[in-house]
């Protein structure tokens, strides 16, 4: 069953269009992800989603609902967490869940088991009595995460839940989300780490508002256009200079200690390398992941526009 659908999806700020024509599905109990830098979109996509923001041109329906004509009738089974924190930091944890458990008008008699739940999910039991704004990073995030679940919504809605959030956090973070997903919650993060994208069910990968590609992670992965080798040196940023200039490498990209070689038959590299006099530590070749293939698909996006 398709929870959300979108069709030609656009929003405008004067002459700069922020998401341009977006069409894409999200079936129920979908863990779907939204994925890309910084401008390209995804948090103006989301407060379309959320109902917060009017689309300029386009539709987007959750659960049936028109949110372009009705948005206020999807407020009972949506959930909506901004990447800003947006929780009352001059009240506790437990003020906090139960002012938005009165929003979301949860019945008295089912908030024990609801907060004994969000507790033990969050492990912010300890903390109930510290003011909102006391809190680390991450547990302000599992704050609002909760917040967000108090009332059970269909359809869940997250703009980068894990940015800037220490690693232990965010391991516990995407615990929550993906339990809720096994319990048929349709989920939507947005997020500018693709190494997170890769456990979605699937992803959209955007840029300056387009979606470059969208399936999942690993048919994405299996798209991309020849070979990856990592390849590693001492001085990995002059290494990628050099091997830019290597015929048959259509890309080259610093992954750490090492440089991602994108050629069309990495046979030869070895060759090519010595006979150009470079010194290299080790030469493998690696699975292509989501950031190499984004990094693939915007360079052709860039040639295009050129």
């Amino acid at each position: 069953m398709t929870e959300i659908r979108v069709r030609g999806l656009t929003r405008r700020f004067g002459a700069l269009t922020a998401v341009d024509g977006l069409d894409f599905e999200v079936g129920a109990g979908e863990l779907f992800g939204i994925v890309g830098p910084d401008g390209a979109g995804k948090t103006t996509t989301l407060r379309m989603l959320a109902g917060v923001l009017r689309p300029s041109a386009g539709e987007a329906r959750l659960a049936g609902v028109d949110l372009v004509r009705h948005p206020e009738d999807a407020k009972p089974f949506l959930a909506y967490m901004p990447q800003r924190f947006g929780l009352y930091e001059d009240l506790t944890v437990a003020e906090n869940l139960d002012f938005y458990a009165d929003l979301y008008r949860v019945p008295r008699a089912e908030r024990p088991a609801r907060m004994d739940r969000l507790y033990r999910f969050s492990r912010l039991e300890p903390f109930r009595g510290r003011l909102a704004g006391r809190l680390s990073g991450g547990m302000k995030q599992k704050l609002s995460l909760s917040c967000c679940l108090v009332h059970h919504p269909r359809i869940l809605l997250l703009d980068e839940p894990t940015f800037g959030v220490d690693p232990i956090s965010r391991r516990e973070l995407w615990l929550i989300v993906h339990e809720m997903v096994a319990e048929g919650v349709t989920v939507v993060v947005s997020t500018s780490y693709l190494d997170e994208a890769e456990r979605f069910d699937r992803v959209a990968l955007l840029d300056r508002g387009r979606i470059l590609a969208l399936d999942t992670p690993r048919a994405l992965q299996g798209s991309m256009r020849g070979t990856v080798t990592a390849v590693r040196a001492n001085h990995p940023r002059e290494l990628r200079d050099r091997l830019r200039s290597l015929p048959g490498v259509t890309g080259a990209t610093l992954f750490g200690d090492a440089v991602h070689v994108v050629s069309e038959d990495p046979g030869p590299l070895a060759g090519l390398l010595a006979t150009a006099g470079v010194s290299v530590l080790s030469v493998e070749p690696v699975e292509p992941s989501l950031e190499d293939l984004f990094i693939q698909l915007v360079g052709r996006g860039g040639e295009s526009h050129g």
